[in-house]
Order: structure tokens, then C-alpha cells, then sequence
């Protein structure tokens, strides 16, 4: 489970409540439990999705982020090169493909194998395919969550229109008996749709987005490592020279001590 997510979330719906209740009497929370005003924002914003972005591929961002929430299932480089410098090991020992496949659950690796094992494409020509396909896969990946960022337009839009409707209805009334009274109520409860537009947009959305975007570049990195990895494996490289260029991809405290994994001492 990522705690540190998790945490974050919680920290930001507390600073929102934290900010509702120190500038809202207790008296007036019933203003924020608006049906029309939520009804308009969030339905707003699934109708504007429905039409913009295909639902399913929203639903299946939105189990990606949780599964990298809840989950904490963040890509651990260190582990996948330390994977690929034991493949490269038992390679060199005479190990099948075959046998290297069966190691390993990544699923970039098993392509790539699989593909190597076929021998029908060779050399350069197969990780120059591979590398387009990695390309490929990134440009989807960045394109589908910068589509999900372009969703945090939409609720503040709806949510200024409630607004707008709540003041077209207030103005309407403004003739009326005590309307002078009504006015300061009346427009606390107009801006409860602006609200909750703002919060849908900026508490779910955007950071949803972001998220994704962030998780596109961390898969785009580890499969750029394995196409590397594979590479040197295919040619039977030494196994330390397989960790050190691979640990050339990550900062100096993300790189794997080959060290320790080969039990050798510098």
C-alpha cells in the first residue's frame, strides 16, 4: 500500500474541511449538502466525459490510479535489474530462453524473450522494434492522462453555471417581501456549486492526472531498462558491465550495489 499517497489525500480533504469549518458557522453546514449543486457539477462532468473521453478508458485510468494507490504498486528498478543481471548470468551459463522466461512475471521481459527466442527478427532490427513500441505505448499513456487532466475543465464550468442559475433565481426574487434579507443566504448557497467545482477539479482530477502522467514515464524508464538489459544479455555480456549500464538510466541513490546481489566486495 502506497501510505504516502494515501496520506497526502487525506492531508488535502482535511485542509478542505479544516478550511469549512474555520470560516463556516456550524449553523450553515447544511448549505453544503446542495443535491442540485452536486447533481449539476458531478453529472455535468460525467456527461462532458462521456462525450470527450470514452468512459470505459476512464474507468480503466481511474483503476490504474487506485491499484497504484492502494497498492502501492510503484515500479522498483533496482529489482528489475537485478533480475536481468541474474538472466544475463544464467545465459552466460548456457541457460535457455526458454528457462529465463519461466523466472520472471514482468511482462516487457517475456515479449522480449519470446521475440529473441523466435530469432525471426535479428540485431538491431528487433530492439529498434521494441523501442518503438515502447515510444508507441508512452505516447498512449501521456495522451490518455492529459485527456483525464483535460476533465478538471469541466466542474468549475458547471459549477459557475449553478451559481449563475442560483443567481438568476435570487435576482428573480428580489422584488419579494424581505428580499434584502434573503440576499446574504441566498448567495452563500449559489457559490456552494462554484465550491464543489472547484474541489472536484482540483482534490480528484487534476492529481488523478498528474498521477498517471507521472506512472506513463515511470513504466516508459523501466521498459527502456529492460530493452537495454536484453540487448546486452542477447550478446552474452558480463553481467556486472549489464548492471552498470543499466544503472546508468537511474539517479546514483536509485542504482542497484551489484555488489551485494553478486557477493563480490570492491
Amino acid at each position: 500500500m502506497n501510505f504516502f499517497s494515501i496520506a497526502s489525500l487525506i492531508f488535502i480533504l482535511g485542509v478542505v474541511l479544516a478550511g469549512i469549518v474555520t470560516t463556516i458557522t456550524p449553523k450553515e453546514y447544511h448549505m453544503f449538502a446542495d443535491l442540485p449543486a452536486i447533481f449539476l457539477v458531478l453529472g455535468g462532468t460525467f456527461g462532458a466525459a462521456a462525450i470527450t473521453v470514452q468512459i470505459n478508458r476512464v474507468g480503466l485510468l481511474l483503476k490504474a490510479f487506485f491499484l497504484r494507490l492502494l497498492s502501492g504498486k510503484r515500479i522498483h528498478y533496482k529489482n528489475i535489474i537485478k533480475e536481468i543481471m541474474e538472466m544475463a548470468e544464467d545465459y552466460r551459463g548456457g541457460a535457455s530462453i526458454a528457462s529465463l522466461k519461466a523466472k520472471t512475471k514482468e511482462a516487457f521481459i517475456i515479449e522480449g524473450l519470446q521475440m529473441i527466442e523466435d530469432n525471426i527478427i535479428k540485431g538491431d532490427e528487433l530492439f529498434d522494434l521494441l523501442e518503438e513500441r515502447v515510444e508507441n505505448m508512452y505516447l498512449h499513456y501521456s495522451e490518455e492522462s492529459t485527456r483525464f487532466k483535460n476533465l478538471g475543465k469541466y466542474p468549475p464550468a458547471f459549477g459557475l453555471m449553478g451559481t449563475v442559475l442560483g443567481m438568476i433565481a435570487l435576482l428573480s426574487n428580489l422584488g419579494g417581501a424581505d428580499a434584502m434579507k434573503m440576499i446574504g443566504p441566498a448567495m452563500g448557497t449559489c457559490l456552494v456549486a462554484t465550491f464543489f467545482g472547484i474541489v472536484t477539479a482540483n482534490v480528484f482530477i487534476l492529481p488523478i492526472g498528474d498521477s498517471l502522467a507521472d506512472n506513463a514515464k515511470e513504466i516508459n524508464l523501466k521498459n527502456k531498462i529492460i530493452i537495454e538489459g536484453l540487448r546486452l544479455l542477447s550478446t552474452k555480456t558480463n553481467p556486472i558491465i549489464v548492471a552498470e549500464r543499466l544503472n546508468s538510466f537511474l539517479l546514483p541513490n536509485e542504482r542497484l550495489d551489484w555488489k551485494k546481489v553478486s557477493g563480490k566486495k570492491g
